[in-house]
Order: structure tokens, then C-alpha cells, then sequence
């Protein structure tokens, strides 16, 4: 006869008494032998495990390694659970401790309950520490910033968080949209939304909490611009002490068919209009370029304007959409992945105010005879 082996454990205060109970591994499902395994109080106030009852002792060193990762790496993160970021096929997040991983399927403890994943169900898995540190990008400079991963978001919260970063750039024959990059007043937009202008002026829409205030920037200046990729990087020189929030950089190579997207723009001049759509597809060809087509509603207005995922990052720049009877959610917009050349090859497409060809001139109106007085006038008594 096989001896009976009973042990007692007992754990510090945690913030639940189940989990133990809960694990299923190696198709071994606890659950399926109650007597096998029980959680309740122990001293101190901390649960208390108890084993009894087993059968074998190869049965006991299976469960005794269940325990060892589920209760310990649950109550003692740092040691044997590691924390990661787990990216699905569908583009949900989970955010938990890995503790225990096998060929065909992972294991994370959620703290009310464990999860089992299939392996081919996750798109990619990264620990919290590459998580946190986020992709790096060393051409870039302090230039952006590349989004951190963190968990997904309700679009609400993430207007409520990023929508100030979305700006109105107004030009003498049109408007669009636009974002921030850098605290400093680096802003993207489409080309063709400054179509040559030299006098740009952007509107900032602070959330003052009970209401919006617009503040209106008019000396902008020209950093970089392409007609062929119509990107365009604009600076505020004006800010004074004006602290704005930015958007980081998500990669648009990592888009799959049917995630969840949203637009923040100005479409036809109404201001922060947020609309939410799909992915179609990550690489429509359009006369030699790649878009993103989204079904997220884009009118004119929105060009310029960021297409976020549910991670707070900009995967595409809204570019242009189709307009045919009967067409509908035919949306485009330019990958992030595009906009990071743009911006890492700026010195490249740097903008040169003194060619002719750069952009439009406006002379401004003859002084009216009461312009032409008060200006005598001052002229007069200056001594």
C-alpha cells in the first residue's frame, strides 16, 4: 500500500484563497479530486493549503509542482511567475502572471481565476519589462515616442485622455486635421492640408474640465513636408508656457483585419468629431502607395487627423476616402510605419522657405484712410 502523505503550508496574506484550487495542467484538473487539494484559513489570517489523500507519489510531485507555480507565483510574483503583456489574434491585450507555459497553450493567473490560452490564439507575448520599455526606435530622437503597449481602453476614455493632442490647422483656403508628437509643438498633418500655404494657423482645444477652451496659435512654422508621401510636420513657435499632451506611435505592421479603430478629427470644420470602425485591411495598394483601409467614417476635415487603435497609439494618419453612390466606410489612411521614414528622414524633406515654388505669397490690402491717419499720427510725435 501506497502511504498516505499529508502537508500543510502556510502562505502570507494574499488577495484571494482559491487559486490553488482552480488550476488545471497537463490535463490533471484538481478540481476533478475535492479532497485532494483544500484552501482555507490558516494562521496569521493566510490561507492555508492542505494536500492529502494522494494516491501515488508521481501524483504527488505533479501537484506539489501546480501548487509551487500557481499559489507561489500568484502570492510571490517576483519568484517563479513572470508578468507579461499577451497580445490575441483578435488584438485584445491581457495583462497578467504567466505561470506556467507548455507547447500548445500558457497559463496566467488573472487573481480571481486562472486563464488557459491557446498558443495559436496569441499573436505575440511580451514580459512586462518590454512592455513597459516599449519598443525602441533610436532614430527618432526625442522627436515621438513609440506607444508602451498598455492595456486596451474604452474609446471614451482614451478621447477623454488624447483628445486634446488632436489639433484644427486652418490655411487661408481650407482646413484639417492634425496631432501632436512632441511637447514642444511638433505637429503631423496631411500635405494637402497646407497645400502650399505659408500662413498656417492651429487651434488647441484644452479640456478645462467644465469646458473647452480654444487656443489659437498663428506663427507656425513649416519643419518638413512631401506632395508624394502628403506628410507634413509643422511647428508652434508660440506656445509660451502652454503645456501640450501628445500622442505616441503605435506600429501599423502589427494591424490585423477587424481591429477595432477610431478617428479624432474636424471633418467639414466640426470640431474633436470622433467616429470608430474596423480594420479592412492593412495594405490596400492605391496608385503605388499602401494604406490602411478602415470602415471608421472620414470626411474632408478629417485629413491630418490620427487613427488610433484601442491602445491610445496612432497606427495611420486619415488621408482621403471614396466618394461614389453607393460606397460607404471606404476610409484610407497612411501607416504609422510610413510616417516614422517621414519623420526619421525630416532632414531630407526639410522645407525651404526662400524657393519661389514653396508656397503662396499674400500681399496684404492698401491701408484704409483711417489706417493711413492713426499711422500719420504716431509717425508725427515720435520725437
Amino acid at each position: 500500500m501506497v502511504p498516505c502523505y499529508a502537508a500543510w503550508m502556510v502562505l502570507e496574506p494574499c488577495r484571494r484563497q482559491d487559486t490553488a484550487a482552480d488550476v488545471a495542467f497537463d490535463r490533471f484538473d484538481i478540481r476533478a479530486q475535492p479532497r485532494a487539494i483544500r484552501v482555507s484559513h490558516g494562521l496569521y489570517g493566510g490561507p492555508m493549503v492542505r494536500i492529502d489523500q494522494l494516491k501515488n507519489w508521481s501524483a504527488l510531485a505533479l501537484k506539489l509542482k501546480i501548487l509551487a507555480a500557481a499559489v507561489f507565483g500568484g502570492i510571490f510574483p517576483g519568484l517563479t511567475a513572470a508578468g507579461a503583456v499577451i497580445e490575441l489574434n483578435g488584438g485584445g491585450l491581457i495583462q497578467a502572471q504567466v505561470i506556467a507555459e507548455k507547447s500548445d497553450r500558457v497559463f496566467v493567473d488573472l487573481g480571481f481565476t486562472v486563464l488557459e490560452i491557446p498558443r495559436d490564439s496569441i499573436a505575440r507575448m511580451l514580459t512586462e519589462r518590454e512592455s513597459d520599455d516599449g519598443p525602441t526606435d533610436p532614430s527618432g530622437g526625442d522627436l515621438y515616442t513609440v506607444g508602451r503597449r498598455s492595456v486596451n481602453r474604452s474609446i471614451k476614455e482614451w478621447v477623454n485622455v488624447l483628445g486634446e493632442a488632436v489639433v484644427l490647422v486652418r490655411t487661408p483656403t481650407g482646413l484639417g486635421s492634425g496631432f501632436v508628437i512632441n511637447k514642444e509643438g511638433y505637429i503631423v498633418t496631411n500635405d494637402h492640408v497646407i497645400a502650399g500655404e505659408n500662413e498656417i494657423t492651429i487651434t488647441v482645444f484644452e479640456d478645462r474640465g467644465s469646458a473647452i477652451r480654444k487656443v489659437l496659435h498663428e506663427h507656425i512654422r513649416i519643419v518638413a513636408t512631401s506632395a508624394e508621401i502628403d506628410l507634413a510636420l509643422l511647428k508652434i513657435e508660440d506656445l509660451e508656457d502652454q503645456v501640450l499632451s501628445a500622442i505616441p506611435l503605435g506600429q501599423s505592421d502589427l494591424l490585423r483585419q477587424g481591429e477595432g479603430v477610431f478617428a479624432i478629427g474636424n471633418p467639414l470644420g466640426l470640431e474633436r468629431s470622433v467616429s470608430e470602425g474596423i480594420v479592412s485591411i492593412k495594405n490596400r495598394p492605391i496608385e503605388g502607395r499602401l494604406y490602411i483601409q478602415a470602415t471608421a467614417q472620414i470626411n474632408p476635415g478629417n485629413s491630418g487627423g490620427p487613427l488610433l487603435n484601442v491602445r491610445g497609439e496612432v497606427v495611420g494618419i486619415n488621408n482621403m476616402k471614396i466618394i461614389a453612390q453607393g460606397a460607404e466606410g471606404l476610409g484610407f489612411a497612411i501607416s504609422s510605419n510610413v510616417l516614422k521614414i517621414f519623420l526619421n528622414n525630416r532632414d531630407a524633406f526639410a522645407f525651404d522657405a526662400t524657393n519661389p515654388n514653396a508656397g503662396y505669397r499674400y500681399h496684404r490690402f492698401p491701408p484704409t484712410d483711417k489706417e493711413e491717419n492713426s499711422l500719420s499720427a504716431e509717425t508725427r510725435a515720435e520725437p
